[in-house]
């Protein structure tokens, strides 16, 4: 009998949302390169500031060396996560590269702090949509990726690596104050992308230990309307060994703002409750608000 994979295809409306996100991206992050950081001589991280700082140093338009530095990229994308994501990232990229050198946007403004934040900001705008999207602007992470899985270093720290060598690079290039502005670029850009992939409202994973689990889990299911799961636990500490050390362990996901809500309801219910916080980066299903633009 032959075993057939099943394929589960997004629906048109999906696959025009995520078209949507990706022209999006395209734009801003356009928007942000000609209209602050290209006139002015200021570049970002990643694979982007270095098509800037090849396109100081020899001429060549930053489109062709965005196409040049991303192609492998795209192709270890291909192999690392598959033909769609490869699709798309091969989308926008040539997208964005087409959009720059053909249409010319404003220059804005000529102060260095404002083309720092702003151009940070429109140009991480751009990469967060195109990621919501289901494709990159910048193969920074792809790269990152794949050598996390070859090393000890996370992939955190291996593109912390990769940007601290390209604005040392900026900086005898361009010069020190230059890639000060840049690397401020940087961290505005990198927490736009932040913001636009977690949203206003990220998620917060609550786990909580109490002798009033029971309680404490229908007071969130009733009251707050919030799905709970919960783990058989053994109490690790008491003064009795004797006593009963079986505990049901509570775990939920709530948006940030809706934290103080499982607080006070806790303390309500078990002034002597344990409760552990930490943030999730990513969520889908269960009985959680959907993130804006999802």
């Amino acid at each position: 009998m032959i075993n057939r994979r099943k394929r589960y295809n997004l629906s048109l409306k999906q696959r025009l949302l995520k078209i949507l996100f990706v022209i999006l991206g395209v734009l801003l992050a356009a928007f942000g390169l000609k209209g602050f950081l290209l006139p002015n001589e200021f570049i970002d991280g990643g694979v982007t500031g270095i098509s800037l700082l090849a396109n100081h140093i020899t001429g060549v338009p930053v489109s062709v060396w965005l196409l040049v530095f991303n192609a492998p990229f795209i192709l270890l994308g291909l192999r690392q996560i598959g033909k769609p994501f490869a699709l798309y990232t091969l989308f926008a990229v040539v997208g964005l590269s087409l959009v720059i050198f053909f249409f010319d946007f404003p220059v804005i403004t000529h102060d260095k702090l404002l083309i720092s934040i702003f151009g940070g900001f429109f140009l991480g705008a751009g990469i967060g949509f195109a990621m919501r999207g289901g494709c990159v602007l910048d193969g920074t992470e792809i790269i990152a990726v794949y050598i996390n899985r070859k090393s000890v270093f996370s992939i955190g720290d291996i593109i912390m690596i990769i940007n601290v060598a390209i604005f040392i690079c900026a900086a005898f290039i361009l010069g020190i104050e230059s890639a000060l502005y840049s690397i401020l670029t940087y961290l505005s850009a990198s927490k736009t992308v932040d913001f636009i992939i977690q949203g206003i409202e990220e998620y917060t994973g609550v786990t909580i230990i109490s002798a009033k689990s029971h309680e404490i889990k229908e007071a969130i299911t009733t009251n707050l309307k919030r799905g709970v799961t919960v783990y058989k636990g053994e109490r690790g500490y008491g003064g009795n060994q004797y006593s009963d050390k079986e505990i049901d362990i509570i775990f939920t996901v709530v948006t940030r703002l809706e934290v103080s809500k499982i607080k006070d309801v806790v303390r309500l219910i078990d002034r002597k409750a344990f409760m552990v916080m930490n943030v999730i980066s990513e969520t889908n299903g269960g009985l959680i608000k959907r993130r804006p633009l999802h």
